[in-house]
C-alpha cells in the first residue's frame, strides 16, 4: 500500500519537486555568494580607511566670516598646495564637493583664485 502511494507522489509531483530543489540550492548559493561579497567588501573599506588616516589639521578660527569646519579644512589643504583631486581624496569626497567649498571660500572671501583665497586667508590670520 505505502508502495502504491510513493509510486503517486513520484509520479504526480516530479516535476515540482525537482524544480522545488533546484530553487532551494540557487536561492543557497545566492545567499552565500552574497555574503561573501559583502563581507569582503566591508573588509576592503576597513583597510582602506586603517590605510588613509583623516589628516590632522591644526585649529583654524575663522571668525565672523562664516567659514565652515569643511572650507577651513579645503582651505588649509589648498594652502599646502594639494589639487582638487588630491584634496577629495584625502577627505573622502568627491570632487565636485571639493570645488563647490571651494567656491563658496572664493565668495566668502571675496577672491577669485586658489592663490588669492591662501593669501587673503593669510591675511585675515584665518590659516598660519
Amino acid at each position: 500500500m505505502q508502495l502504491v502511494n510513493y509510486y503517486y507522489l513520484v509520479r504526480s509531483f516530479t516535476i515540482e519537486f525537482y524544480l522545488g530543489i533546484i530553487a532551494l540550492v540557487f536561492a543557497t548559493m545566492g545567499i552565500w555568494v552574497g555574503w561573501r561579497l559583502t563581507e569582503r567588501k566591508s573588509m576592503e573599506v576597513g583597510l582602506h580607511l586603517k590605510q588613509f588616516p583623516t589628516p590632522t589639521l591644526p585649529e583654524i578660527d575663522s571668525g565672523t566670516y562664516g567659514i565652515s569646519k569643511r572650507e577651513e579644512e579645503v582651505l588649509l589643504l589648498i594652502a599646502k598646495g594639494f589639487s582638487n583631486q588630491e584634496i577629495a581624496d584625502k577627505l573622502f569626497v568627491s570632487l565636485n564637493t571639493i570645488k563647490t567649498h571651494s567656491a563658496n571660500l572664493f565668495l566668502k572671501l571675496d577672491v577669485k583664485r586658489r592663490t588669492q583665497a591662501v593669501h587673503r586667508a593669510r591675511e585675515l590670520k584665518i590659516i598660519p
